[in-house]
């Protein structure tokens, strides 16, 4: 009687990062990816509920090497289906390595595109929202500092000599606006 054996692996998760598409000297196409699934339970002490995250190791071979990093991003969910294996190897210097990776045979896209593409847009907005913001602070230290020679500034063009019109001294008002419709920051308070 011959026994047998099972090697089957399904999660179903979200990619930590984009894919990495290479290829081997030979030219078979080799993707590998990161997909992190969650884990929540309650203690048997009744007290607060927990979670935690697994980081799942994915590489994809061929054709559904191809396919993950064409459709693949960051956040996405994903269904991936395999084998597990593990890989030995020894570095130049130092002792034997191991690694054990999921090889996919099979992947499906759970979200659709357009919810990827929503969450891509949040995080480029938190980016943008983050940098604009950074700006302004250290923009706020220098202006600060400026407002004295803002108002200096103020004071010299009120000390201007007033010009003389038909014996008459007619101070000129400062002038917001150049003759071609341009802001003159000069003459702009701070």
């Amino acid at each position: 009687m011959s026994s047998r054996s099972l090697n089957k692996v399904m999660l179903i998760g979200n990619l930590t990062r984009d894919p990495e598409l290479r290829y081997t000297p030979s030219g078979t196409a080799v993707c590998s990816f990161r997909v992190a699934t969650n884990r929540s339970w309650t203690p048997a002490d009744g007290s607060e509920r927990k979670e935690e995250a697994e980081f799942h190791r994915i590489v994809a071979w061929s054709k559904l090497a191809e396919l993950c990093s064409q459709l693949l991003t960051k956040g996405r969910k994903v269904y991936v289906e395999g084998r597990l294996q593990t890989r030995s190897w020894e570095p130049a210097a130092g002792e034997k390595r191991y690694t054990t990776e999921v090889v996919a045979e099979d992947m499906v896209i759970l979200d659709s595109r357009r919810v990827a593409e929503e969450k891509e847009s949040e995080e480029k907005e938190e980016v943008a929202e983050e940098s604009a913001t950074e700006p302004e602070e250290k923009a706020a230290g220098p202006e600060e500092k400026s407002v004295p020679e803002a108002k200096e500034k103020e004071s010299k063009k009120e000390s201007k000599p007033k010009e003389e019109k038909g014996g008459k001294e007619v101070s000129e008002p400062p002038k917001a606006e150049t003759e071609e419709g341009e802001i003159d920051v000069d003459d702009i308070p701070f």
